[in-house]
């Protein structure tokens, strides 16, 4: 990871857009993104220079339950260790953040080929089924 720079809530709504982009094609409106960034408890981010590479964020309550959300790392800089280094970025926050003492709810949604990545960290997954709908504003 040599020459990456690591920032901390400084992703932007275009770097959002333009990193989900590589991975999993057309992004939100430019308007959305930046709401999420703006109502983000915190975001990672990883630069090659100029360019974003990689991002994670986590959203929640603050008290009982952090969510870890756009978790991407563009494709051709996996497996170069940074993916795990955006996950303890994210849980050490958590650490950092949480009510000292209580048990917390650290959860995320992975497709079927990221959950043994997820599980190295401890996440594990129940029977209990996702469920999610696009509701259209007018």
């Amino acid at each position: 990871m040599e020459g990456l720079v690591i920032k901390h809530n400084e992703l932007k709504a275009e770097e959002f857009i333009e990193l989900w982009e590589t991975v999993w094609g057309q992004g939100p409106s430019l308007e959305q993104t930046r709401l999420a960034m703006e109502n983000t408890l915190f975001r990672v981010s990883v630069f090659d220079g100029d360019k974003i590479v990689a991002m994670a964020r986590v959203i929640g309550d603050k008290g009982l339950d952090y969510y870890i959300k756009d978790v991407i790392v563009r494709p051709e800089y996996q497996s170069r260790g940074i993916g795990r280094m955006l996950i303890e970025e994210l849980l050490e926050y958590v650490q950092d953040n949480g009510v000292s003492g209580t048990d917390i709810f650290v959860e995320l949604c992975a497709v079927p080929d990221k959950i043994p990545f997820y599980e190295k960290f401890g996440f594990d997954f129940n029977e209990a089924k996702r469920l999610k709908m696009f509701y259209h504003v007018k």
